[in-house]
């Protein structure tokens, strides 16, 4: 029986086509397999891609559909949820630390962004951090890593969030098939929360995993996720980043994600989407294509 491939994406991808989507992750894949002289492995059917963007839209925010919250274009949280507030700013330190930016950037990022409404008395720097972090890098890199962190909390402290997506990501594996999975962004979160929790139970066999733009090395999701572990019922995993992804901001290394088997780190792709976070930057580099390809032809 030939292998499945399932894609299981990451945020921002609310009031979207599935279909559409699906198609795209495909598009990107198949330019970086040109890359290698190389063309679609399996038919497009043998591709799952479980869509949760609107459920998980729904589910965070149903009073701004149609739109970005706007509590997070301002940085902030609810301030009924101190715990959030501590997780993001957790987040936030430790992105000026690793991404070197200095006192006096965020200083200056605080002074422009000037007094906000609402949030604890440190809130203003947290989104002076992630002012500055786009004077850095990429535009939109701040913002980025803001929702993404968000989303990111509300899968692993909302039950009922956590429950939906998971739902629909795990009707699209089979335990009478083996399956490659691909997880990017906030879905490499789900992918290895599914396959650590629930993948030998449901008798999942995934011969490759594979992680692009992947938050799990970033302290405060990691802790969280404690203890962590490589998912027994997939021997490999190989993880790929663009180190101008603040969001991927760590390698999935024994520094910042001590698992054995030790995870299979690339930390040279050259991501050309807006913010160097995008899937089509991810699957169009030609090694992450080959291996997922190869994956796949078994």
């Amino acid at each position: 029986m030939p292998r499945q491939l399932v894609f299981v994406h990451g945020r921002s991808q609310q009031h979207k086509n599935a279909s559409d989507l699906k198609r795209a992750w495909i598009t990107a894949w198949q330019h970086g397999l040109a890359k290698s002289g190389l063309e679609l492995p399996i038919d497009e059917s043998d591709i799952r891609f479980p869509y949760y963007g609107d459920t998980l839209f729904a589910l965070v925010d149903p009073d701004h559909a149609g739109e970005i919250p706007p509590v997070l274009v301002r940085g902030a949280v609810p301030d009924e949820d101190p715990a959030q507030q501590e997780f993001v700013a957790a987040v936030a330190r430790e992105a000026q630390q690793a991404l070197g930016i200095p006192d006096e950037s965020v200083n200056a990022a605080a002074t422009a962004v000037g007094p906000q409404e609402r949030g604890p008395q440190n809130w203003r720097w947290v989104h002076a951090v992630l002012t500055a972090i786009d004077t850095h890098l990429p535009a939109g890199s701040g913002l980025a890593l803001s929702l993404a962190t968000h989303d990111v909390y509300q899968y692993l402290h909302n039950q009922g969030i956590r429950d939906a997506i998971d739902d629909g990501v795990r009707a699209a594996l089979t335990g009478d098939q083996e399956t490659v999975v691909v997880g990017h962004s906030l879905g490499s979160v789900v992918t290895y929360n599914l396959l650590t929790l629930q993948g030998n139970a449901l008798g999942w066999k995934v011969p490759l995993y594979v992680t692009v733009g992947c938050p799990l090395g970033i302290s405060a999701i990691r802790r969280t996720l404690a203890p962590v572990g490589h998912p027994d019922c997939a021997p490999r995993w190989f993880n790929a980043r663009d180190k101008r992804d603040v969001v991927a901001l760590f390698p999935l290394d024994p520094g910042h994600f001590d698992v054995d088997p030790a995870v299979v780190n690339k930390d040279d792709v050259d991501n050309d989407t807006s913010n160097r976070h995008g899937i089509s930057g991810y699957l169009s580099d030609a090694e992450v294509a080959k291996r997922v390809h190869d994956a796949v032809v078994g």
